[in-house]
């Protein structure tokens, strides 16, 4: 082996190692959350708040409990980003019928819009990340994602 070719070997190690497809996959991850950072900047929201009301868009009113075991954190944490959603007017609690100890948390119409606007931003900025693959490397790509989010 040259010089140079053992040189290439120690400065790069072994691509297809776990530990360099973990990194890969969090630079990527990286690169997808600062490019969310960027579109919810100007709407005052951090990367949390968004997924708090994007889940109590997709699954409806929700109890705050409910609410922290979706977004998987503990009920203090869900109830504080329902604190800031509601000062930005874009999620209302209202008395849950069936227990009065609980409350209820919905999306407002400025919620449901500004999550449109987001989702449509957001798939724009991973329509960008993922450009450089063709339709069949994307396809394989998400494929081996949910194999690895499945385990989650």
């Amino acid at each position: 082996m040259c010089y140079t070719q053992h040189m290439t070997k120690i400065e790069h190690p072994d691509q297809d190692s776990p530990s360099e497809i973990a990194e890969l996959l969090t630079r990527a991850s990286r690169r997808l959350r600062r490019n969310e950072r960027k579109e919810l900047a100007p709407y005052g929201l951090t990367f949390a708040q968004a997924r708090a009301l994007r889940k109590v868009i997709d699954h409806g009113p929700l109890r705050i409990g409910d609410l922290a075991e979706l977004l998987e954190i503990v009920p203090r944490s869900a109830t504080t980003r329902v604190d800031d959603l509601g000062r930005a007017k874009l999620v209302v609690r209202s008395a849950d019928p069936g227990d009065r100890r609980s409350v209820i948390v919905s999306a407002t119409a400025e919620g449901h819009e500004l999550i449109a606007r987001l989702r449509e931003e957001r798939a724009a900025g991973a329509e960008a990340l993922f450009a450089p693959l063709s339709p069949d490397e994307r396809a394989h790509l998400a494929r081996l994602l949910r194999s690895l989010a499945e385990d989650a």
